[in-house]
């Protein structure tokens, strides 16, 4: 990753006394997460940090506060704080705070383990509904089947009626003996 080691450090030791810290990589740096919101990060030497929106035009009046544009487009509510602000302690402290008081104001997000059983859920429906798929193609070629047994039911009908009738054949035949006799 392209980010100061030792700048991630101090951040670091500012977050010490947060609960329900999380480090993860973003934005080609790390980023350090509050209950699941970004709070701040480092990004190369810069600190960047999630702010206020209402705080946002006055953090940018500070020395070396500039816009987040990764993109080319700023993306409000994030500031990237140059290194030539953050040599004192009480300055990084300031922008770590700032982060963190935003990240916690936010209601607090679902566990990423929750969030990952989700999306295997999910994934598993998906291969299970071509197997659904499947299965009724299946039960549509099996109910043709049981359409052309259906009518095997209606000749056996009248497989019985030519029984009966070579039955009553028959009886008629042996009274017709008995008449002649």
């Amino acid at each position: 990753m392209a980010y100061s080691e030792a700048l991630a450090e101090r951040v670091r030791d500012e977050l010490g006394s947060v609960a329900k810290v999380e480090e993860k990589a973003m934005f080609g740096g790390i980023a350090f997460m509050v209950a699941g919101h970004m709070a701040c990060g480092v990004n190369g030497d810069d600190v960047i940090v999630r702010l206020d929106p209402t705080l946002y035009h006055d953090a940018l009046t500070r020395p070396n506060a500039r816009e987040m544009d990764f993109t080319g487009r700023p993306m409000k509510g994030f500031v990237a704080v140059g290194p030539g602000n953050l040599i004192n302690d009480d300055e990084l402290e300031l922008w770590v705070r700032l982060g963190v008081t935003w990240a916690k104001s936010l209601p607090p997000k679902a566990k990423a383990k929750a969030k990952a059983q989700a999306q295997v859920k999910k994934a598993a429906k998906k291969r299970a509904a071509p197997a659904k798929r499947k299965a009724a193609t299946a039960r549509r070629k099996a109910a043709p089947a049981k359409r052309k047994a259906a009518p095997a039911k209606a000749k056996a009908a009248p497989a019985k009626a030519m029984a009966r009738k070579k039955a009553v054949k028959k009886a008629v035949k042996a009274v017709k003996k008995t008449r002649k006799r």
